[in-house]
């Protein structure tokens, strides 16, 4: 298969898990059911059902009255062989702003439980962080399926078949690296593929990617890695503020750190950035972490 079409093949596979079926309404909720990507570990991707969650809630919203901001938990771990059922909540229609939850569902018990607020386009007061200077470009960057040897077949596959072209500033840290211990790191990423021009889309994916790597500005400051053995990393939580319009399938820049880590939990942040240097999301995320030889 030519790298065009495996890249094709990659994103028609995530945009069929974002297409979820609408079965049936109750008094107070709208239902939806979708499939799961197959995964490694067995355990199903949270940026997954952070997406998922998402195109779930906008399904019951007009087209111009986009997300903002949500706030998740992930209660349970899920399972990516069997689908996933999410319940709406219609929780608040005003004259500019929306409430939704959304809970996700597997074997009967929730998995993921989010509320998120929508609001119509209105004019305002208007700031932004810079992006840093001194950003290598990605095309300087290999991606990073190209950049490590000897990972665990899983792992290794796993990385090739995703939709999304990951590149990091620095060593990707899925083996040990002499890279500096610090709480911080840096990364390029995009769709593989066009994806279609439907804004509500790329706003889940973009939560999709938001999941994705955040998590190692805490392990980068222990000099932790994936692939250490006895290493257990669980998301607890997830917070995002859509910002700006982006595309997901042009490069964007994700800057991450780690403020905290203590008690077996770890907090990291993160801001997305397009290549012009506009800011269009921010993230927050703590995840339980435990190290081998640390406390269980």
């Amino acid at each position: 298969m030519s790298p065009e079409n495996h890249a094709r093949r990659t994103v028609e596979q995530l945009l069929a898990i974002l297409d979820l079926d609408s079965t049936q309404a109750r008094t107070t909720e709208d239902i939806f059911t979708g499939s799961s990507h197959p995964m490694p570990t067995g355990r199903i991707y949270g940026g997954q059902v952070l997406a998922q969650s998402l195109i779930a809630a906008e399904r019951t919203l007009p087209e111009n009255r986009p997300v903002h901001s949500m706030h998740g938990y992930f209660l349970r771990p899920g399972d990516a062989s069997q689908g996933i059922t999410i319940a709406v909540d219609r929780i608040h229609d005003g004259r500019s702003f929306s409430t939704r939850r959304s809970q996700a569902y597997q074997n009967g018990v929730p998995i993921f439980s989010m509320i998120a607020s929508f609001q119509d386009e209105d004019p305002g007061v208007e700031h932004a962080a810079s992006m840093p200077d001194g950003i290598p470009d990605p095309e300087d960057l290999a991606p990073d399926e190209d950049r490590v040897e000897g990972l665990p077949p899983g792992t290794a596959r796993m990385l090739s078949e995703r939709a999304a072209d990951i590149r990091h500033i620095g060593h990707p840290l899925y083996l040990p690296s002499d890279d500096e211990r610090a709480p911080r790191q840096g990364v390029w990423m995009r769709m593989r593929a066009a994806l279609p021009d439907d804004p509500r889309l790329h706003r889940a994916a973009l939560a999709y990617l938001s999941d994705m790597t955040i998590q190692e500005s805490i392990l980068r400051a222990h000099g932790v890695y994936w692939a250490l053995p006895g290493l257990k990393v669980a998301s607890l939580d997830h917070a995002m503020w859509w910002h700006r319009p982006a595309r997901v399938d042009e490069w964007l820049l994700y800057l991450q750190e780690s403020p905290n880590a203590r008690g077996g939990r770890g907090l990291a942040s993160g801001r997305i950035f397009t290549r012009a240097g506009d800011l269009v999301a921010s993230v927050a995320q703590e995840i339980m972490i435990r190290v081998p030889g640390s406390p269980a």
